[in-house]
């Protein structure tokens, strides 16, 4: 999940209740600081939090603030660091400083603007909230806008070189599809959710995908090709085909070749790659959809266990999303 979490849906909604409801969003930070640019808090008029900008040592000051700014309606930008008295007294005196964009809702950030930034995560669809903190105009871009392409892909929000202008990246959370509930699927699983994936594994043979070999995890039965349609892959989902068998591997390459889906690995020698790309030519496949399939899945590392090929899938598939 990313750091903002569902920041934005709950200040949206404590505003609509008539709560009152102000986003405070880090825009910068140096040193120690806790926590991340983007990382996001929600108060309510009666002071009641959602959310970290500090992990704790200035959200006191950030709260008294976001009361002043809902009186007002007027955004603000906090700065917090060693140079600053405020700054000490709040536990910021180990070296880090952090700038903090306060926001009241329905006044400096129209709700027409936050419902559409709210709208856009639901659909997952890509979205970088833009303001200027001089003259506080706001604006949505999406993805493909060359001024935040660069940022989408890294997930990185930030200070652009301007210096006034905030970048707030929501991509919507990373997705990776497991076709074939395999040894090596089991710490490949594991990976992905500490690299923050959320993995579905995908495969109709019951006695594979079972809750005693993949505890706690998404399993779907379903034939590959229906499961992945019926889920819709976009370009924040990774798909991995580990079973061997064409009968299950191949329906659902043809599906990822004909999405967004950022990554496409599959398991196989390179014998076994050189028998499916030719199965896929003589399907109407193109040469320029079957090079996009990674094969032999991963990085060249050598590995040989399936905890070293899953490390060498994770990484592959790491290159991909922030090389391109």
């Amino acid at each position: 999940m990313q750091d903002h979490e569902q920041m934005p849906e709950t200040a949206l909604a404590w505003h609509r209740e008539g709560r009152g409801a102000v986003l405070a969003t880090v825009i910068e930070t140096w040193g120690s600081a806790p926590r991340p640019v983007g990382g996001q808090l929600v108060i309510s008029g009666d002071a009641e939090l959602q959310g970290s900008v500090s992990g704790g040592c200035v959200e006191g000051a950030v709260v008294a603030e976001a009361i002043d700014a809902l009186d007002d309606g007027k955004a603000r930008v906090l700065e917090f660091g060693v140079a600053d008295e405020e700054a000490f007294a709040v536990g910021l005196a180990c070296g880090g400083r952090i700038r903090v964009m306060v926001e009241p809702i329905g006044g400096a950030m129209p709700e027409a603007m936050l419902a559409e930034l709210v709208e856009a995560r639901a659909a997952r669809r890509p979205v970088a909230y833009c303001v200027n903190t001089q003259t506080w105009q706001r604006q949505l871009l999406d993805r493909d806008d060359p001024k935040v392409a660069d940022r989408f892909r890294m997930d990185r929000s930030g200070i652009e070189e301007d210096g006034e202008t905030f970048v707030a990246i929501h991509n919507p959370p990373l997705r990776m599809m497991i076709v074939g509930a395999v040894h090596i699927a089991q710490p490949l699983v594991a990976m992905a959710r500490l690299a923050g994936y959320d993995p579905t594994l995908v495969d109709p043979r019951e006695a594979f995908g079972s809750d005693a070999r993949f505890p706690g995890e998404t399993i779907l039965h379903e034939w590959p090709d229906e499961a992945l349609q019926q889920i819709g892959l976009d370009a924040r989902t990774a798909v991995v085909t580990l079973t061997h068998d064409p009968k299950l591997d191949d329906p659902a390459i043809k599906v990822a070749l004909a999405s967004e889906a950022f990554y496409l690995g599959c398991l196989g020698s390179t014998r076994t790659h050189a028998k499916r790309v030719a199965r896929l030519t003589e399907a109407g496949l193109t040469e320029e959809q079957i090079a996009r399939i990674h094969a032999p899945v991963g990085l060249d590392i050598g590995g040989k266990s399936p905890a070293e090929i899953a490390v060498s899938v994770m990484a592959q598939i790491t290159q991909t999303l922030r090389k391109g």
